[in-house]
């Protein structure tokens, strides 16, 4: 039997989360009243139920209730049921901007300013943000990708660190990435833009890739650098973190920055990890021919 409880942050997933679990097999609620939590929860111990694994929504929607669902959780542990609580979280800056595009108002804005109704959300959310087994921010994630997270955790059943890892690339001369946790500066190693058959590819293509790495300091920095990010991530996860970028940076982020980022990513995602990990190259379309890298 797998009892999940989906919460989180409106605007962080919730409902992708839910469809997803459903087309996995789970039964799903949503929003169920708090006070029958519990009682759910006996169900699922009666021999012989056919149901076997359910999900449970449960949001700030559930008003007042929410204030009780520690004591309905209370009464779970008391009961001996295993239950598990997955918590989808994003940033401020992304919620009000899924906000926006969507026109909707915030749940607990009353009719004021998104961020004041975010600021109390977290605040009634704190302590099932405390309690959750699996910990998601989806502040950079694609709605496929967060799919495929919870795939691995609620599907494979695999073990699963709740951190979330982005690899960037991007160019100097269109400024640092604001949301970046490691910057890494590669200006040092060749540049594939003196070289006339080159310039107008980018380190994705086969070419430029074995020019970059063709450098004993660059195959160095790469050796380097895996070696730090492997010792980091599990201090980041002890800390708590949740989200990870690791960008890194050349001139125009069109050669040198992708080729790096994308040397690191296979390093790290051919690894048998348990976070998730995904690459991103924010000026790779930028620089025209026409410009240096």
């Amino acid at each position: 039997m797998r009892f999940i409880i989906v919460t989180g942050m409106s605007g962080a997933g919730k409902s992708t989360a839910l469809k997803m679990l459903e087309d996995a097999g789970y039964f799903c609620v949503d929003n169920l009243p708090v006070q029958l939590v519990p009682k759910l929860g006996e169900l699922l111990i009666v021999p012989g139920t056919e149901i076997n694994k359910i999900a449970l929504g449960m949001d700030i929607r559930s008003g007042q209730g929410i204030d009780d669902l520690e004591q309905s959780l209370n009464e779970l542990d008391k009961m001996k049921i295993k239950y598990e609580v997955l918590f989808l979280e994003a940033s401020d800056e992304v919620l009000i901007k899924r906000y926006k595009e969507t026109r909707r108002s915030h749940p607990l804005a009353g009719g004021g300013r998104v961020d004041e109704g975010i600021r109390r959300e977290r605040g009634k959310l704190a302590f099932l943000k405390k309690r959750a087994d699996y910990l998601v921010d989806t502040s950079r994630m694609l709605t496929r990708e967060l799919r495929s997270e919870l795939h691995k955790i609620f599907v494979e059943n695999k073990d699963y660190k709740n951190i979330y890892i982005t690899v960037l690339s991007f160019g100097f001369k269109y400024g640092l990435p604001s949301d970046a946790d490691l910057v890494f500066d590669v200006r040092f190693l060749p540049n594939p833009y003196y070289i006339d058959n080159l310039r107008a590819k980018s380190g994705n293509d086969p070419e430029v890739r074995d020019y970059v790495m063709s450098s004993d300091t660059a195959r160095c920095f790469l050796e380097k650098l895996t070696d730090m990010v492997r010792f980091l991530i599990p201090n980041y996860v002890s800390e708590g973190k949740t989200q990870l970028v690791i960008a890194i940076g050349c001139t125009g982020g069109k050669h040198r920055s992708v080729t790096l980022a994308g040397a690191l990513y296979r390093e790290l995602a051919g690894e048998e990890q348990d976070y998730g990990i995904k690459i991103e190259h924010r000026d790779i379309e930028k620089d025209a021919v026409t410009k240096g890298n």
